[in-house]
């Protein structure tokens, strides 16, 4: 693998990982919301 093709590679790993984590985060809020909401009840 080349130095460029290698770069290319952990810079989409890196990315892949932030949407990833992104996405975690949102089910993680979404279920605390859902969560409290239903509590008030």
């Amino acid at each position: 693998m080349t130095p460029e093709e290698e770069e290319e590679f952990k810079r989409r790993r890196k990315s892949r990982n932030l949407v990833l984590g992104g996405t975690l985060l949102f089910f993680v809020v979404l279920f605390y919301a859902i969560t409290v909401v239903r509590m008030g009840d």
